[in-house]
């Protein structure tokens, strides 16, 4: 597929998705807005994406955030509504990790340089984050008059905890990816021309040993039960996937395989042969 702002290309069932501004630090405009849902529509319908890998294009930046060309006037949502398609009151970045959250394959943000407000906000609801030793960080809304976007309100507490949450975001300082592994932020660090081929590492590890529908299901249940007032809630959802899953072909082709020291050969397909009951979350605001 071709965009104007990003790079797509699968190979090996992993989407490589290069965000790919690199003059303008890779910052995040309508446009990129706009593509990245699409590139995660596209990615949800093709059976041959198991695992995405999200980096940055050039050296310098994953993400600079938010493009500031329009100086004061960035974030007034007035003065963009008479520019773009950007509908009501939504924030745009959340619009993007909304649709990362219900994405169907694992995601997986290889961050090779800055990754500042929208830029670090847009990974929170990937799955794992791994990054260059010369990235950096910053939640810096605070400094720049303007609250935290992209959802990350309800995802980066929850994946760092509220002290370090607190920390990084009343300050609004920059910070290293040391400081990242330390908090918890990213899962691993890595010599510059080594990240890349660590995320494949672990892209490969999903794509070619599991089943692509019970790794959706997996993938959902998890996100939700971040939100759930009761394991019960989760006891309910885990009923029905094991019942589901627990007469499908994969869970024979998975035990057969297991039984006979082979490779599995997972058929099933997100696109058709996700359960009855999923989704099973009530419908959402703006839809």
């Amino acid at each position: 597929m071709e965009f104007e702002t990003l790079d797509y290309q699968v190979r090996d069932r992993i989407l490589t998705l290069t965000l790919n501004r690199p003059d303008r630090m890779n910052a995040f405009n309508t446009v990129m807005r706009r593509e990245l849902i699409q590139a995660f529509d596209a990615a949800d319908a093709d059976d041959d994406v198991r695992v995405i890998v999200v980096t940055g294009a050039g050296d310098r930046a994953f993400c600079a955030g938010a493009d500031l060309e329009k100086g004061g006037d960035t974030f007034n949502r007035d003065q963009r509504e008479r520019e773009t398609d950007l509908e009501g009151e939504r924030d745009g970045g959340g619009t993007v990790s909304l649709r990362i959250y219900d994405c169907l394959k694992p995601v997986i943000a290889a961050v090779n340089g800055a990754a500042v407000g929208v830029g670090v906000t847009m990974t929170l609801p990937m799955d794992i984050r791994l990054a260059s030793t010369k990235a950096r960080f910053g939640f810096v809304f605070a400094r720049r008059g303007i609250t935290m976007e992209a959802c990350s309100s309800w995802f980066l507490p929850r994946l760092v905890g509220m002290q370090q949450a607190a920390d990084w975001v009343y300050s609004g300082r920059v910070f290293g990816a040391e400081e990242a592994h330390r908090g918890g932020l990213v899962h691993s660090l890595h010599e510059p021309d080594a990240l890349l081929p660590a995320a494949y590492k672990l892209a490969g590890e999903m794509a070619e040993n599991t089943s692509a529908v019970a790794t959706a299901l997996n993938r959902q249940m998890m996100w939700r039960m971040l939100g759930a007032d009761h394991p019960m809630e989760a006891h309910k959802i885990d009923s029905r996937g094991i019942a589901y899953m627990g007469r499908s072909s994969d869970v024979k082709e998975g035990v057969s395989a297991f039984l006979e020291k082979r490779p599995a050969a997972f058929s099933m397909r997100p696109s058709q042969d996700m359960p009855e009951y999923f989704p099973w979350w009530d419908e959402r605001p703006f839809e």
